[in-house]
Protein backbone atom coordinates (compact mmCIF):
# COMPACT_ATOMS: atom_id res chain seq x y z
CA UNK A 1 0.00 0.00 0.00
CA UNK A 2 1.38 3.68 -0.99
CA UNK A 3 0.34 4.71 2.64
CA UNK A 4 3.09 2.84 4.75
CA UNK A 5 6.37 3.69 3.56
CA UNK A 6 5.16 7.55 4.22
CA UNK A 7 4.06 6.52 7.50
CA UNK A 8 7.79 4.38 8.18
CA UNK A 9 9.50 7.30 7.18
CA UNK A 10 7.74 10.07 9.65
CA UNK A 11 7.91 7.88 12.34
CA UNK A 12 11.99 7.77 11.46
CA UNK A 13 12.09 11.45 11.50
CA UNK A 14 10.21 11.16 15.04
CA UNK A 15 12.92 9.02 15.99
CA UNK A 16 16.10 10.89 15.01
CA UNK A 17 17.42 12.50 17.82
CA UNK A 18 17.16 16.48 18.02
CA UNK A 19 21.05 17.81 17.80
CA UNK A 20 21.68 19.88 20.96
CA UNK A 21 22.57 23.47 21.32
CA UNK A 22 25.33 24.83 23.34
CA UNK A 23 24.11 27.61 25.35
CA UNK A 24 24.97 31.18 24.24
CA UNK A 25 28.28 32.92 26.82
CA UNK A 26 27.25 35.86 28.32
CA UNK A 27 29.29 38.07 30.02
CA UNK A 28 29.31 37.01 33.69
CA UNK A 29 28.66 40.07 36.12
CA UNK A 30 31.95 38.97 38.61
CA UNK A 31 34.21 39.35 35.60
CA UNK A 32 36.90 41.73 36.31
CA UNK A 33 36.92 44.86 34.14
CA UNK A 34 40.38 44.63 32.45
CA UNK A 35 40.74 48.57 32.57
CA UNK A 36 39.67 49.01 36.16
CA UNK A 37 42.12 46.51 37.63
CA UNK A 38 44.99 47.85 35.64
CA UNK A 39 44.45 51.06 37.26
CA UNK A 40 44.44 49.34 40.80
CA UNK A 41 47.39 48.23 40.03
CA UNK A 42 48.88 51.26 38.81
CA UNK A 43 47.78 53.03 42.07
CA UNK A 44 49.31 50.24 44.86
CA UNK A 45 52.59 50.78 42.52
CA UNK A 46 52.57 54.61 42.89
CA UNK A 47 51.63 54.35 46.70
CA UNK A 48 54.61 52.19 47.13
CA UNK A 49 57.30 54.55 45.42
CA UNK A 50 56.31 57.41 46.94
CA UNK A 51 58.14 58.66 50.48
CA UNK A 52 55.75 58.77 53.51
CA UNK A 53 52.95 61.57 53.72
CA UNK A 54 54.37 64.80 55.20
CA UNK A 55 51.43 65.44 57.19
CA UNK A 56 52.09 61.82 59.07
CA UNK A 57 55.61 62.82 59.39
CA UNK A 58 54.57 65.78 61.43
CA UNK A 59 51.76 64.02 63.40
CA UNK A 60 54.27 61.43 64.66
CA UNK A 61 56.24 63.87 65.82
CA UNK A 62 54.61 66.49 67.46
CA UNK A 63 50.81 65.15 68.62
CA UNK A 64 48.21 67.44 68.57
CA UNK A 65 47.42 68.03 72.35
CA UNK A 66 44.47 69.59 74.58
CA UNK A 67 44.63 73.37 73.40
CA UNK A 68 42.28 74.48 76.56
CA UNK A 69 45.32 73.28 78.89
CA UNK A 70 48.50 72.88 77.05
CA UNK A 71 47.34 76.18 74.83
CA UNK A 72 51.03 77.68 74.66
CA UNK A 73 52.67 73.67 74.15
CA UNK A 74 50.02 73.19 71.14
CA UNK A 75 51.41 76.47 69.68
CA UNK A 76 54.88 75.52 69.93
CA UNK A 77 54.62 71.76 68.83
CA UNK A 78 53.25 73.07 65.40
CA UNK A 79 56.41 74.93 64.94
CA UNK A 80 58.46 74.52 62.00
CA UNK A 81 61.40 75.15 63.81
CA UNK A 82 64.36 72.35 63.58
CA UNK A 83 64.52 70.82 67.14
CA UNK A 84 61.32 72.75 68.08
CA UNK A 85 61.06 76.29 70.53
CA UNK A 86 61.14 77.44 73.85
CA UNK A 87 58.60 80.50 75.13
CA UNK A 88 57.47 81.94 77.55
CA UNK A 89 55.12 85.38 78.15
CA UNK A 90 53.28 86.89 81.07
CA UNK A 91 49.85 89.46 80.88
CA UNK A 92 50.66 90.89 84.46
CA UNK A 93 49.65 93.65 86.97
CA UNK A 94 52.06 94.07 90.08
CA UNK A 95 51.01 95.11 93.27
CA UNK A 96 51.45 98.51 92.59
CA UNK A 97 49.28 98.39 89.48
CA UNK A 98 51.48 98.58 86.82
CA UNK A 99 50.83 96.41 83.88
CA UNK A 100 53.36 94.38 81.83
CA UNK A 101 52.53 92.24 78.45
CA UNK A 102 55.85 90.18 77.94
CA UNK A 103 56.43 87.34 75.47
CA UNK A 104 59.63 85.91 74.19
CA UNK A 105 60.61 82.63 71.93
CA UNK A 106 63.46 81.15 70.55
CA UNK A 107 64.64 78.57 68.43
CA UNK A 108 65.82 75.82 71.24
CA UNK A 109 68.82 74.56 68.41
CA UNK A 110 70.53 77.89 68.79
CA UNK A 111 69.72 78.27 72.71
CA UNK A 112 71.52 74.75 72.59
CA UNK A 113 74.52 75.94 70.19
CA UNK A 114 74.73 79.37 72.41
CA UNK A 115 77.67 80.12 74.65
CA UNK A 116 75.97 79.64 78.28
CA UNK A 117 78.91 80.93 80.38
CA UNK A 118 78.52 84.01 79.18
CA UNK A 119 75.03 84.22 81.27
CA UNK A 120 76.41 83.12 84.49
CA UNK A 121 76.35 86.90 86.04
CA UNK A 122 72.95 86.97 85.26
CA UNK A 123 71.95 83.83 86.92
CA UNK A 124 74.27 84.50 89.76
CA UNK A 125 73.21 87.71 90.63
CA UNK A 126 69.23 86.34 91.46
CA UNK A 127 71.59 83.66 93.59
CA UNK A 128 71.30 85.37 96.80
CA UNK A 129 68.59 85.92 99.50
CA UNK A 130 68.76 89.61 99.96
CA UNK A 131 69.06 90.55 96.10
CA UNK A 132 65.97 88.28 95.99
CA UNK A 133 63.73 89.95 98.96
CA UNK A 134 65.06 93.75 97.35
CA UNK A 135 63.50 92.72 93.86
CA UNK A 136 60.53 91.62 95.41
CA UNK A 137 60.26 94.84 97.48
CA UNK A 138 61.13 97.01 94.59
CA UNK A 139 58.19 95.06 92.69
CA UNK A 140 56.12 95.74 95.85
CA UNK A 141 56.50 100.01 95.64
CA UNK A 142 59.53 100.53 97.80
CA UNK A 143 61.43 102.37 95.24
CA UNK A 144 63.42 105.37 97.45
CA UNK A 145 67.08 104.76 99.11
CA UNK A 146 65.64 105.55 102.44
CA UNK A 147 62.64 102.75 102.21
CA UNK A 148 65.00 100.17 101.28
CA UNK A 149 67.09 100.83 104.51
CA UNK A 150 64.45 100.56 106.51
CA UNK A 151 63.92 96.94 105.70
CA UNK A 152 64.97 94.37 108.26
CA UNK A 153 67.70 91.88 107.22
CA UNK A 154 69.41 93.64 104.26
CA UNK A 155 72.58 94.07 106.38
CA UNK A 156 75.00 97.62 106.44
CA UNK A 157 73.80 100.42 104.12
CA UNK A 158 77.20 99.51 102.02
CA UNK A 159 76.52 95.71 101.58
CA UNK A 160 72.51 97.27 100.56
CA UNK A 161 74.38 99.33 97.90
CA UNK A 162 76.55 96.45 96.83
CA UNK A 163 73.42 94.07 96.17
CA UNK A 164 72.02 96.76 94.28
CA UNK A 165 75.09 97.56 92.10
CA UNK A 166 75.05 93.66 91.33
CA UNK A 167 71.75 93.66 90.56
CA UNK A 168 71.94 96.65 87.86
CA UNK A 169 75.32 95.32 86.26
CA UNK A 170 73.07 92.18 85.45
CA UNK A 171 70.00 94.69 84.46
CA UNK A 172 67.81 93.20 87.08
CA UNK A 173 67.48 97.15 88.40
CA UNK A 174 67.22 100.27 86.90
CA UNK A 175 68.39 103.67 89.20
CA UNK A 176 65.26 105.60 87.75
CA UNK A 177 66.72 108.87 89.65
CA UNK A 178 68.53 109.94 92.20
CA UNK A 179 67.84 107.27 94.98
CA UNK A 180 65.37 105.69 93.48
CA UNK A 181 65.53 102.11 91.98
CA UNK A 182 63.08 99.86 89.97
CA UNK A 183 62.94 96.25 88.05
CA UNK A 184 62.66 97.78 84.29
CA UNK A 185 59.73 97.12 82.60
CA UNK A 186 60.92 94.41 80.19
CA UNK A 187 62.25 92.36 83.03
CA UNK A 188 59.41 92.07 85.34
CA UNK A 189 57.90 89.35 83.27
CA UNK A 190 61.54 87.40 82.65
CA UNK A 191 61.98 87.27 86.38
CA UNK A 192 58.83 85.67 87.47
CA UNK A 193 59.20 83.47 84.89
CA UNK A 194 62.60 82.63 86.23
CA UNK A 195 60.71 82.32 90.07
CA UNK A 196 57.85 80.31 88.58
CA UNK A 197 60.52 77.74 86.88
CA UNK A 198 62.61 77.61 90.58
CA UNK A 199 59.77 77.27 92.34
CA UNK A 200 59.05 73.63 89.52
Amino acid sequence: MPSKPATRAKSAAQRKPAARRKPARTPSAAAPDMADLAARIAALEAALRAPPAAAATARTAHPRLDADTYWILDRLAQSPAKGGEVAYAGAVTTPTGEQYLWQRHAEAGKVFAQDWTGLSHVLAALGHPVRLKLLQRLLSGQTTKAELERIEGLGTTGQLYHHLKTLQDAGWVRSLERGTYGVPGERVVPLLAMLVAASG
